[in-house]
């Protein structure tokens, strides 16, 4: 008996070592976040996102400031999107509702990257019908694509195609940003909205 107990108190006291490594570890890394993240972000969070000045639902120039208030899921795509963007956009709603129900207050961006087609009231109109705190922002050409650009986003369209119902290539990566922090994590097309949920309620716990 007095062994079985001797190997027990030794097993806790490697479990607790290694939690103090742990801890001591992830905050010499210096990143708030660490217990966050699920995967590594090539050059660091800090060369993704950054100020952009775009064109909300009313016809008012925005800036990043001023949309971003609270904890935000940026999404770039474009309302004529058949079917990539009705379905990422549908699950950064449902994630919000899920953080709403668990006491936290994320707000869902849409960002085109079809402004030749996505005038500020189609875009306010497609991003009221997917979530009711919803912001839609287009812009010129040069403001789309310097937001774009500040995400390190992709988008191409079509030529080939129909001139008036041409379709755009683009990446589809949803952004978590943080006021006053910026970007700090972003999720692809795969993660549930429940495990999107769970990963931006542990940034918020973070901040």
């Amino acid at each position: 008996m007095q062994r079985l107990a001797a190997i027990a108190a030794f097993a806790a006291l490697v479990a607790v070592s290694g939690g103090v490594w742990y801890a001591s570890q992830r905050n010499a890394s210096g990143d708030p976040y660490a217990q966050c993240r699920t995967s590594r972000i090539a050059g660091g969070a800090e060369q993704i996102g950054g100020p952009f000045t775009l064109v909300n639902k009313s016809g008012e120039t925005v800036t990043d400031k001023e949309v971003i208030k609270e904890p935000s899921l940026v999404y770039f795509g474009y309302t004529f999107c058949p079917d990539v963007c009705p379905f990422d956009t549908a699950r950064n709603a449902e994630a919000v509702d899920v953080l709403t129900e668990r006491g936290y207050s994320v707000t869902p961006v849409f960002i085109s990257i079809d402004p030749d087609r996505d005038t500020p009231e189609v875009v306010g109109e497609f991003a009221e019908l997917v979530h009711e705190r919803m912001i839609g922002l287009t812009g010129s050409p040069e403001q789309v694509k310097a937001a774009s650009q500040a995400y390190r986003t992709y988008y191409r369209k079509q030529e080939d195609g129909d001139p008036e119902y041409y379709l755009v290539d683009h990446s589809t990566f949803t952004y978590l940003v943080l006021p006053e922090v910026g970007f700090v994590d972003f999720f692809r097309r795969e993660v549930t909205p429940e495990e999107m949920a769970d990963r931006v309620a542990c940034y918020i716990n973070a901040s």
